[in-house]
């Protein structure tokens, strides 16, 4: 049985929505995030050093951050849905789906949150990290242009990965003018799976 370690709030709330779409059997342990610090509990640690979310457990094996995840479920239980062909010409661009979305898309809205907490003392920043997110969020609503999904006509795991970039997005007031993002956005977050996994995994402030 798959087990998901499941953070309140956070990037793991996109596994449990794979996990919905695939229709895979799965458990979900809840962590409430510390209300002061809002960091994970350390009880999270016993179950990888990092000790944070999301981790799967399936088995004997322990799979953690976000990509690893989606690829491991999607090629170990998906039965070929949710991917291209491996063989085909848009399994590449897939992959770079899955890895642009924490390795590039992701950081500055992180610098963002983080200067913000800084004040004026984080001003000569602002201007930069400002620039850098609207760099990003550019492109991905272009490549949106046209298009219902990231890859093919069909739904895959580049979206649910890329999901969160839109929603973290949208959580600082940036979406607005991306009017291709936002459209998709909408649209994953009407999806069956996706509300039935808010019902499994509890206070989600993104899904806005």
């Amino acid at each position: 049985m798959i087990l998901v370690h499941h953070l309140a709030d956070s990037r793991s709330q996109r596994i449990l929505w794979l996990l919905e779409e695939l229709g895979l059997p799965y458990e979900v342990r809840r962590y409430e995030r510390d209300p002061a610090t809002r960091y994970a509990p350390a009880e999270l640690k016993a179950v990888h050093p990092l000790g944070k979310s999301p981790v799967i457990t399936d088995g004997e094996v322990t799979v953690h951050e976000s990509g690893a995840v989606i690829d491991y479920l999607i090629r170990r239980h998906g039965g070929g849905r949710l991917q291209p062909d491996p063989a085909g010409p848009d399994y590449d661009r897939y992959v770079q789906w899955l890895h642009y979305a924490e390795g590039s898309a992701m950081p500055p809205l992180l610098l963002f949150m983080y200067v913000m907490r800084l004040g004026k003392a984080g001003q000569p920043l602002h201007a930069r990290i400002e620039g850098e997110i609207a760099n990003h969020l550019g492109y991905v609503d272009g490549a949106l242009a046209g298009r219902r999904f990231l890859v093919g006509e069909d739904l895959t795991g580049a979206d649910i990965q890329m999901s969160f970039i839109a929603e973290v997005a949208g959580a600082f007031g940036k979406l607005s003018a991306y009017h291709n993002l936002e459209a998709w956005l909408r649209g994953l977050q009407a999806r069956p799976a996706y509300k039935a996994a808010l019902e499994k995994g509890g206070t989600y402030s993104f899904a806005r």
